[in-house]
């Protein structure tokens, strides 16, 4: 199974970065490979679409779950590959840190494609957020 995690520090704010992060409609334009997020029901259901590394096109319904009080955003899909992450995110002197972690049993730990999406998103808050002045 593989366990994966990255972190980065960002000059923004910790509460507006989570304000934007943490806004579903949002997934698209920092997560590595997600072409589509749209709430889908109750309960933080989330219908999602990506691109998988080779070019194969994968949609499908996951939840969504964030907690403004800790920071912390939750998600994960049900099925065969046991898929989940979680996104958290401190004050770190006038800026934040960004710590995400994902978990999967569809590749082993180490995988350097997921590895690369995980630091690929990283790099795609900190250029949004720092470069595009996007904020919550």
């Amino acid at each position: 199974m593989g366990d994966f995690e990255a972190t980065t520090t960002v000059d923004a704010a910790a509460d507006a970065l989570y304000a934007y992060l943490s806004d579903v409609g949002n997934l698209p334009r920092y997560f590595a490979r997600m072409t589509s997020a749209e709430p889908s029901g109750e309960g933080g259901e989330v219908h999602t679409a990506a691109e998988l590394p080779g070019g194969q096109h994968v949609e499908g319904d996951a939840w969504f779950r964030a907690d403004a009080g800790t920071r912390h955003i939750e998600w994960g899909a049900e099925g065969p590959n046991t898929y989940h992450g979680s996104l958290e995110i401190e004050s770190a002197g006038p800026g934040a840190t960004v710590r995400v972690r994902l978990h999967t049993t569809r590749v082993p730990d180490g995988d350097t494609g997921v590895q690369q999406g995980l630091d690929d998103t990283l790099a795609t808050i900190k250029d949004l957020v720092e470069k595009q002045h996007v904020t919550g």
